[in-house]
Order: C-alpha cells, then structure tokens, then sequence
C-alpha cells in the first residue's frame, strides 16, 4: 500500500497522468484532491459508481505503473 499522501512536487507530476487514466475526473477535482489519496478514491467512487474495494484496487494499480 502507497503512502496515504502525494508529496506536492510527485502531485503535480501525476496530475497529467490521472487525467489521462480517468477522463471523468475535472480539474476542479484534481484541486480539491491535491495529493490526498482518499479523496482520490471518494472522487473515483463518485464519478464512476466503484465500490470501495475496486476503487482501491484501480487506484493501486494505477500508483504501480506509475515512477513517484
């Protein structure tokens, strides 16, 4: 399991990347979220309908193809 935060230089670096991954996902929410994974994870379960589990899953997933 990652850290449950984003150090700021890495969340901006990222930022482009979770665009990409997850189109849903506004700039507004890639603000209020601001490194913070559990937003993270509430923003993906809101926009998409996930249930936990699969959100943390995704998110894990994600964090692993990525260098941070």
């Amino acid at each position: 399991m990652f850290n449950s935060n984003v150090n700021q230089g890495k969340w901006k670096e990222l930022r482009g990347s979770l665009k990409a991954e997850w189109t849903e996902l506004t700039e507004d929410d890639l603000d209020f979220i601001d490194g913070r994974l559990n937003e993270l994870e509430g923003r993906l379960q809101n926009r998409y309908g996930w249930e936990r589990e699969e959100t943390r899953e995704a998110v894990n997933r994600f964090l692993k193809t990525v260098r941070f």
